[in-house]
């Protein structure tokens, strides 16, 4: 697909998970987006969830494989998990603090 026909959709939902402790998780679509976008989005994303909340990135850009673990390193928060489905890429942060 030629760059200029591709589109970088960098929408959310949030939705409540239902269990033993009300969760929001909020999911970012950042399919298409290329490195730094995905981490800077998942940033500020991360300013409007509250704590132990779940953001959920779904990714196509595979050099978010090494990008999303180092920013939640570095900023204390949780990659509860991190999957593949096919070209996407899937990342679940619980925020800490």
């Amino acid at each position: 697909m030629p760059a200029h026909d591709a589109v970088a959709r960098a929408s959310s939902f949030t939705r409540p998970m239902t269990g033993q402790h009300e969760t929001t998780e909020t999911v970012l679509d950042l399919r298409g987006l290329r490195c730094p976008h995905p981490v800077l989005r998942a940033k500020k994303a991360l300013r409007n969830v509250p704590v132990r909340g779940v953001l959920v990135l779904e990714c196509t850009d595979p050099l978010t494989l090494i990008d999303v673990p180092h920013f939640v390193n570095q900023t204390g928060h949780l990659l509860e998990a991190q999957e593949q489905r096919g070209a996407l890429y899937v990342f679940r942060i619980v925020k800490q603090k």
